[in-house]
């Protein structure tokens, strides 16, 4: 009886249903929203959980938990849900990094209830998306993400957010277009009946000229949401604006929505056109890894500095896609992972430390290590696991994109020599951006001179965030076959996809 049971169904809307229950609370019940948020945050984090552990066989190359049903007939708009080891590692970091926002946005007293009823919107439509069959509901998840996460952008922040919330707006909005044309595209191309399932259009084959337009349109809509150089543009603002717990969605989940499109799509039902620009995708890769790494040694703002950062490091997931082989998109999955919890802990620890010093000028931080030891030591070891320090999961990550490439035979002796030294590159610029950051903010003589009131440790609720994010990084670096499992029967798929084409 219990077979029958529409897990996946379940989990996608429950957040949005337990956010209609938000306005009944009590008018002046700050603390009774955000227990409840976070309550069913963690509840639905559990039902995940209990997916994967009870219900997901990591050894089975077929979609699984496969739930189909007709919604609108007249065009074939079917809802299918499914997982695979690629879809389950992100909702699993979806779970991990909503649950750890919601806590992190204790402290918003203003408009509380809006703002967590934005916060589950985003969570349903995010944990939609991963798991949708179908690229009409892909689509509408898509969308779906976007209104609350610009409320979230729009309300909260600093100055300048109805600016930063605009531009996110208008370059998401932009790429979208792309995404609905390519799929309506890929729907209605061929004399069949129109469909949206994922399975069947795996099936189609399309003119050379026609998958590449189709392909790019698809690229457009992905490389703005992962965010690949020069459609980043975005990135940098909502950072600058946001306030920490979004910038913890929009570092950790976010992008990685452009990264599963461009693998589950790109990859998946248009190997063509991808075998034709992967080296393409691989030198805008690299790029974005040194352009950034340099923009963010020029940043004076930390917030800014670690947004450039991030960008750099999902640099390294646009190669691995790129490279076509086993280690490169095995690379590029787990450096969605890694980044996913690095770069919403790097943000978490940003805003609590602006909380406290009030102020986010590198150049006037300093000497805040003796009075905020617990603030110091997650930095630092958040630092370290960013710039790839082996036994951290960034190391593992990096270092198997790295391997993608070099393995690849189709990339002449030259294109590997640049593209690796353009990545060693930006590796050895990530090292002095970020120690250059811990210096400038924990040692010193600035701000711990004086008496400041403010410079209070990292309470209890910090400190379980923080540890929260940090066990799995040394855990995954240190034995990445606690992740590597979950995708190597879809990455050994597609790649038997790839060889029937060289």
């Amino acid at each position: 009886m219990m077979s029958n049971v529409p897990r996946l169904t379940t989990i996608v809307p429950f957040p949005i249903l337990a956010s209609l229950l938000l306005p009944i609370l009590p008018r002046d019940g700050n603390r009774i929203i955000r227990w409840y948020t976070s309550g069913i945050c963690i509840l639905e984090f559990s039902l995940i959980t209990h997916i994967f552990h009870c219900h997901f066989q990591f050894d089975s190359q077929s979609i699984q938990l496969l739930e189909t049903s007709n919604w609108i007939n007249s065009i074939h708009f079917h809802w299918i849900l499914g997982i695979d080891g690629l879809s389950m590692s992100l909702i699993l970091l979806t779970g991990s990094i909503t649950t750890s926002a919601t806590l992190a946005a204790w402290p918003i007293t203003r408009n509380t209830r809006l703002f967590h009823f934005s916060m589950l919107v985003t969570y349903s439509g995010q944990i939609g998306l991963f798991v949708s069959r179908d690229i009409l509901p892909l689509s509408f998840m898509w969308e779906l993400e976007l209104i609350p996460v610009y409320l979230l952008l729009c309300l909260w922040g600093g100055k300048r957010r109805p600016y930063s919330a605009t531009k996110f707006v208008s370059y998401t909005a932009g790429g979208s277009i792309f995404l609905l044309v390519a799929a309506l595209t890929t729907s209605f191309y061929g004399n069949g009946v129109p469909s949206f399932d994922i399975q069947v259009l795996m099936s189609k084959s399309y003119p050379i000229s026609l998958e590449i337009a189709i392909y790019l349109g698809f690229l457009i809509a992905y490389a703005v949401k992962l965010p690949v150089f020069p459609f980043h543009t975005w990135l940098p603002d909502t950072h600058g604006e946001a306030h920490y717990s979004t910038r913890m969605l929009l570092a950790g989940v976010l992008p990685k929505m452009g990264g599963y499109g461009l693998i589950r799509i790109n990859l998946e039902l248009l190997i063509h056109a991808h075998f034709l620009f992967g080296s393409w995708l691989i030198l805008l890769g690299a790029i974005q890894i040194v352009y950034a790494s340099l923009a963010s040694m020029s940043q004076r703002n930390l917030k800014r500095r670690i947004a450039y950062s991030s960008i750099s490091h999902m640099g390294f997931v646009a190669i691995g896609i790129g490279s076509l082989t086993d280690a490169g998109i095995n690379g590029a999955i787990l450096q969605m992972i890694s980044h996913g919890l690095i770069g919403a802990a790097l943000f978490f620890l940003a805003g609590t430390c602006y909380d406290r010093t009030h102020t986010l000028s590198l150049d006037e931080l300093g000497g805040i290590a003796t009075p905020m030891p617990k603030l110091f030591t997650m930095s630092s070891a958040f630092s370290l696991a960013s710039l790839a320090l082996p036994g951290m999961s960034g190391f593992v990550s990096e270092l198997l994109v790295f391997l993608g490439v070099v393995t690849n035979e189709q990339y002449s002796f030259l294109f590997k020599v640049e593209i690796t030294v353009l990545e060693a590159t930006g590796t050895v610029l990530a090292s002095i951006y970020l120690l250059s950051m811990l210096r400038r903010m924990f040692h010193g003589y600035r701000l711990s001179n004086g008496s400041n009131p403010y410079l209070i440790d990292f309470g209890p609720r910090e400190i379980f965030i923080s540890t929260c994010l940090l066990l799995p990084t040394p855990g995954i670096g240190s034995y990445p076959n606690l992740i590597l499992p979950l995708r190597n029967s879809e990455v050994l798929s597609i790649l038997f996809s790839y060889s029937d084409i060289k």
